[in-house]
This record gives structure tokens, C-alpha cells and sequence, in this order.
């Protein structure tokens, strides 16, 4: 591709190799934009118009896009002028959209790009049960999905996303607080051997019953966090250390039907879990108050 250069207004050395001289798609895209942050690669656009137009095409080659490179906030204008080409991404971040993304600006994105594999909506409250349905629909490669603080996700809107997305294995559903047992029961005997890392932190409406069920459903699972779930008990911590023996680790912070019996399974597996043993808390306490505490084999 041979760009038109504009007048610098400088002299020039004739025998000078200028940026835009190199080949585009051989070089400049590949080898030097793709390691540019993509805040500075946009202010390029101001240079000139054979700029504007090397910015352009790399934009529509980008197979990620982190909205948070752009700033903390990106108007809604810049984001659709900043994805109108895009067509091959496997990754989107769109998270810093939150306060204003709808259906309307995410499903034509999600439609020129179904080779999408990792989708970040974390906290987008304006969107529904629409757009996940086209997630869904026409993405069937998805592996990870965060829709944290999405409270519009329903059992209906996860039953679509599991009957849809056989390559699920990475699922966020931090404070979807519509979920029920029902909703992640289902999720459970759908994708649940695929599944590898779960969070449903923050939802009252999550018990053993969802528990028991992704064990003896999900096989591979290496990462849950049950942070909050109020409703979990013993009994569906017990059955995770029956059935899952692949499991990393578990978040059960302010879960207090979880008694320590059923964690020293886990514990004993190496499984990385937030609450420390009864024991260790005492001594951690008793050293707070008077400065020392006594050694106790905490292997015993």
C-alpha cells in the first residue's frame, strides 16, 4: 500500500526512510502499533491524514479492545466511530462504558464480530436480556464472560447464554442478584463440564442446592467464589471436596453457615481459601491484644 505523504513544511533528506514509508500492513501494524498503547496510537490521528488513515486500518484489525486504554470514561460517540470496522475481535472490555451502554450499542459490535472469545460487561445496567441473547447467538466461540453488578441477568437470560455457548468456561456473575438455585442448577448440568473458574459472590439467592449440583456437575472447575452467599452451608462445601478434584480455590468470606470441618478437606488438598482456620484467627487475635502470642504447630 503506497500512502500519499502531505507536506511537512520541512526540508527533507532525500535519502531519509520516513515512518509511513514502511510497508503498513507488513510492518507498521504488526510490528510497531500493535506494542503502542492505544491512547497514543489514537492521538496520532492529529498528525495528518495518512496518519488518520493508518490509525484507521488498525483499528479495524484489532482482535482486542480494552476501553479502559482509551480513559476512564469514553463517550458514546467515540466508542461506535472506535469499533464501526472493527470485524475480527476475540477480546472486548467495555466496562468503562457502564453508566450508558445499551442493546443498541453493543449488539451491532457483537454481530460484525462473532469470533469473540472473552467479553467484559462488568456493572453495564443499561443493557438486557437482549444483548446477552445476541452474545449468545452469535458468538459460539465464548470462553469468558464477566457480567458482575449486572442486576437485569435473570435464570431466563442464563438459561439462553447455557444452552448457547458450548466453549464456556470462565463465568462472572458477581452480585447478579436475580440468580436463583434454579438458574445456576441448570447453568450446572448445561456447561458444567466446560466450566473451570465460577464467581456467584454477593447473591442471597445462592445455596447448597446451586453448590451440590456444579460438584457433581463440573468436574474441571479450579476457581469458585462464593464470597457472601449467605444461604451456602457445609453440606454443599462437603460436596465440592467430593466431587471436584480439580478445584484451586474457594472464596467463602461471610459465608457463616460454613463450618471449618467441611473446609479442612480442601485445606488439607491445598486448596487456597480466604478464611484462615479458627485456630490461626485466635492466635492472630491474642497477638493484637497482648503483643505475642505462643507457638502452636498450626501442621498438627
Amino acid at each position: 500500500m503506497e500512502p500519499r505523504m502531505e507536506p511537512s513544511g520541512g526540508e527533507q533528506d532525500p535519502g531519509a526512510v520516513r515512518l509511513l514509508d514502511l510497508p503498513w500492513e507488513d510492518v507498521l501494524l504488526p510490528h510497531v502499533l500493535s506494542r503502542v498503547p492505544l491512547r497514543q496510537v489514537l492521538r496520532l490521528q492529529r498528525v495528518s491524514r495518512a496518519f488518520r488513515a493508518l490509525v484507521q486500518l488498525h483499528l479495524a484489525g484489532l482482535r482486542r479492545f480494552d476501553a479502559a486504554q482509551v480513559g476512564p470514561q469514553i463517550p458514546r460517540a467515540a466508542l461506535t466511530r472506535l469499533l464501526r470496522d472493527a470485524e475480527g475481535l476475540q477480546e472486548l472490555m467495555l466496562a468503562p462504558c457502564h453508566e450508558w451502554l445499551s442493546d443498541e450499542d453493543l449488539v451491532p459490535v457483537l454481530a460484525r464480530n462473532p469470533q469473540l472469545r472473552s467479553v467484559t460487561l462488568a456493572g453495564c445496567g443499561q443493557l438486557s436480556r437482549r444483548a446477552l441473547g445476541a452474545l449468545a447467538e452469535g458468538c459460539p466461540r465464548l470462553q469468558r464472560l464477566s457480567l458482575a453488578h449486572c442486576d437485569w441477568v435473570d435464570g431466563l437470560a442464563l438459561r439462553g447464554l447455557a444452552d448457547r455457548c458450548p466453549a464456556l468456561e470462565d463465568l462472572d456473575l458477581t452480585a447478579c442478584r436475580q440468580l436463583k438455585d434454579e438458574a445456576i442448577v441448570y447453568l450446572a448440568q448445561r456447561r458444567g463440564a466446560g466450566l473451570r473458574s465460577l464467581s456467584l459472590a454477593v447473591n442471597a439467592n445462592v445455596g447448597d442446592t446451586a453448590v451440590q449440583e456444579l460438584a457433581r456437575n463440573c468436574p474441571q472447575l479450579e476457581h469458585l467464589d462464593l464470597t457472601g452467599c449467605l444461604r451456602v452451608g457445609s453440606d454443599g462445601i462437603r460436596t465440592l471436596a467430593e466431587y471436584c478434584p480439580a478445584l484451586r480455590s474457594l472464596r467463602v468470606r461471610h459465608c457463616h453457615h460454613v463450618a471449618e470441618p467441611s473446609l479442612s478437606r480442601l485445606r488439607k488438598r491445598g486448596v487456597d481459601i480466604d478464611v484462615e482456620p479458627p485456630l490461626h484467627q485466635a492466635l492472630v487475635l491474642l497477638q493484637d491484644v497482648v503483643g505475642f502470642a505462643p507457638f502452636v504447630n498450626l501442621q498438627v
